[in-house]
């Protein structure tokens, strides 16, 4: 499937968030990337004009991470941060270190796997080994599924 046919990317795109304001984080990235395809939602981080974008659409919660706030859309398949996980880098350096894949801006691989790895869920093993496998790098500790 072409990235922008996925619904939940047509979603995102049907916001019109500036790409100079947000970055697609989470597992978005691969989907980007073609390594996934059913992911669960797209986790976006966002700053400025998208995060005013996205309070326009919802009220803004606390995210189960506890660490900042949250707008949930589209029946939860947009979740929108105005920060990422404890220990990320802050919003303007993700925002600024984004990958642009069919012109929408997505965390860089790299990052995804750092998050991933120091988390360590059972839910990212599968993940950590698409991504190591994908940049041709061996996988610690994980599993061949």
């Amino acid at each position: 499937m072409e990235l922008r046919q996925h619904p939940f990317v047509r979603e995102l795109l049907d916001l019109h968030l500036p790409p100079a304001d947000y970055v697609v984080a989470g597992s978005g990235p691969l989907l980007a990337h073609g390594l996934r395809h059913d992911v669960s939602d797209l986790d976006v981080v966002a700053r400025g004009d998208a995060w005013k974008i996205a309070l326009r659409n919802a009220e803004a919660k606390v995210p189960p991470s506890g660490h900042g706030l949250m707008v949930v859309l589209f029946g939860g398949d947009i979740e929108i941060f105005d920060r990422w996980l404890p220990g990320a880098h802050d919003t303007d350096e993700l925002i600024e270190s984004a990958q642009l894949v069919q012109g929408i801006p997505f965390c860089p691989l790299s990052e995804v796997l750092e998050w991933k790895t120091r988390s360590n869920r059972e839910k990212d093993k599968r993940d950590i080994k698409l991504i190591n496998d994908h940049l041709g790098r061996r996988s610690p500790g994980v599993l061949n599924c």
